[in-house]
């Protein structure tokens, strides 16, 4: 990996994990100590996040955290709603095999496993892990490319509600009967399933989201 997409990589890690909060401004020169590499690749990351929309690059002060909006997470999740879904539909038309979707039926094992435990962090790796197996396994790379772009979009809003949101018990269910249906070759209903899910899923962030009074995370 290089020196710039291995800084990429790990600031916007701590990003999306709200170690950079929204609106937090942090210098090239820190950057560059914290990670260990000059500033060069710092500035090259930095090009790249600003082109995602997660920071803005300040003449001579490194970067600003970009936050995320509701009128933001109302536009993503309308986005997440209409093509996931689809890669779903896809995935389950292709008639794969167990074994082919085992990162899937891995991660509605750690995502039970780790709610056992009461273990949220690990359980949102766990729910991050089947998501993006998903649309990467759905055959359409162009659907993938769009879903997973706004799928990081929408991740730290996912954290910081977190443990605001009632233990994800039908959450994880509900993943799973998602992978049953996809086995079964049931395009139809693994589409509308994880039409259910999304949507539920929306409409519980966006409440928490306009309860709080956070008009922007």
């Amino acid at each position: 990996m290089s020196s710039t997409a291995a800084a990429y990589a790990a600031i916007k890690r701590k990003i999306l994990d709200n170690e950079y909060a929204p609106g937090m401004q942090v210098t090239e020169k820190v950057l560059a100590d914290t990670h260990g590499i000059s500033r060069t690749p710092v500035r090259e990351a930095l090009v790249r996040l600003s082109q995602e929309g997660l920071a803005e690059i300040v003449p001579r002060h490194g970067m600003r955290v970009l936050p995320v909006s509701l009128q933001d997470m109302k536009e993503i999740y309308e986005v997440l709603v209409s093509l996931e879904p689809m890669a779903t539909e896809l995935l389950a038309l292709s008639r794969p095999s167990r074994a082919e979707v085992a990162l899937l039926v891995e991660a509605c094992d750690e995502m039970e496993s780790a709610l056992e435990r009461d273990d949220l962090e690990t359980w949102a790796k766990a729910d991050e892990k089947f998501h993006f197996a998903l649309v990467q396994q759905c055959g359409n790379r162009r659907l993938a490319g769009m879903v997973m772009g706004v799928w990081e979009q929408s991740h730290r809003a996912r954290m910081f509600t977190l443990r605001l949101r009632p233990k994800p018990v039908d959450s994880t269910r509900e993943h799973r009967a998602v992978v049953e249906a996809i086995l079964e070759g049931d395009a139809a209903l693994a589409r509308e399933l994880y039409r259910q899910h999304r949507s539920k899923a929306a409409k519980a962030m966006i409440s928490i989201i306009e309860r709080t009074g956070m008009t922007q995370l």
